[in-house]
């Protein structure tokens, strides 16, 4: 299963409306996760996340408290944005703890609690950027439990919703004369040396998702997609993305990057991939992908399943 896709818990998406109801979840059995600047709280030195209890929370301002939802074991998680807090008096809180990316553990993360921290660092970062009205520009507040936000003029009274914008993530394929099938990889200036990745791109207003597909591959890298095959999507809320991905066939083999963002795209056959190194790797090197993104599910799943 891809990183950040097994969501254990009952979001309550009725019942959350109740404030009353969230509230008495507040209780003893509580578990509570701690996001500080979009990083979550983990063991000290180890991919472990850190649930915090009800009781070493209780002091501090809970108003702002998102409901993630409710465990296996009828359990509330919660989630708490402490970017403000007091330094010192956070240290009493996580003692050992420290916090990190998630995404600089990856796959080591046991997946619902991966799912769980994606989930919690994607809410509390639509909050801390959607303080104020988008109509009337009025402050406005968080309600059904933090999965909602309304504006507090009582003459406009908007209510918004967390957004996710839908990308597409493409490995780009084509049977060359050779008879050898290769796949279309990019980079961009800033990635490590050697880091080459899938194509990806948001998907505009009105269109499908093949036609982002296709649209994208042409601005990137002056390649022409004839076909494009749904494969898998991933949540990506870093900060608020889903990731759908799709193995597209190519009908044209000359790249062009002039364009667009990438400073280099090119053809890799699988035996070149085999080649590669993670992208954690140090030196300059080929690299791939980070292993918990779906970048790299989709070559693997070129590389495997459809090489058979």
């Amino acid at each position: 299963m891809l990183n950040y896709s097994n969501m254990p818990l009952d979001r309550g998406s009725n019942a959350r409306k109740d404030p009353t109801w969230v509230d008495a979840k507040k209780t003893a059995d509580s578990l509570w996760l701690l996001v500080k600047g979009n990083h979550t709280l983990f063991a000290n030195s180890s991919p472990e996340v850190v649930y915090l209890a009800y009781q070493q929370v209780a002091h501090l301002d809970l108003t702002q408290a998102i409901l993630l939802g409710s465990n296996k074991q009828d359990n509330a998680v919660f989630a708490l944005d402490v970017t403000e807090l007091e330094e010192s008096l956070l240290a009493t809180i996580v003692g050992d703890a420290q916090f990190a990316d998630i995404r600089q553990y990856g796959t080591q993360v046991a997946l619902e609690d991966g799912s769980n921290a994606a989930l919690a660092r994607g809410l509390c970062y639509w909050h801390a950027t959607h303080s104020f009205c988008g109509r009337c520009g009025t402050k406005n507040h968080l309600v059904e439990g933090g999965h909602s936000r309304l504006c507090d003029n009582a003459a406009c009274m908007h209510q918004t919703f967390p957004r996710t914008d839908p990308a597409v993530i493409m490995v780009v394929t084509k049977t060359f004369s050779d008879g050898i099938e290769r796949c279309l990889f990019g980079r961009q200036a800033t990635w490590p040396k050697g880091l080459y990745s899938s194509l990806a791109g948001f998907v505009d207003p009105g269109e499908t998702l093949e036609q982002t597909v296709i649209r994208e591959v042409k601005e990137e890298a002056g390649i022409t997609v004839e076909k494009a095959e749904y494969i898998a999507s991933q949540p990506w809320p870093f900060p608020s993305s889903i990731m759908l991905g799709f193995i597209a066939t190519a009908s044209s083999d000359e790249i062009s990057t002039e364009q667009d963002e990438l400073e280099d795209a090119k053809w890799f056959s699988r035996q070149e991939l085999a080649q590669f190194k993670d992208w954690q790797h140090e030196g300059e090197h080929l690299k791939l992908p980070r292993a918990d993104s779906i970048s790299r599910y989709l070559i693997e799943y070129w590389r495997t399943q459809i090489e058979g």
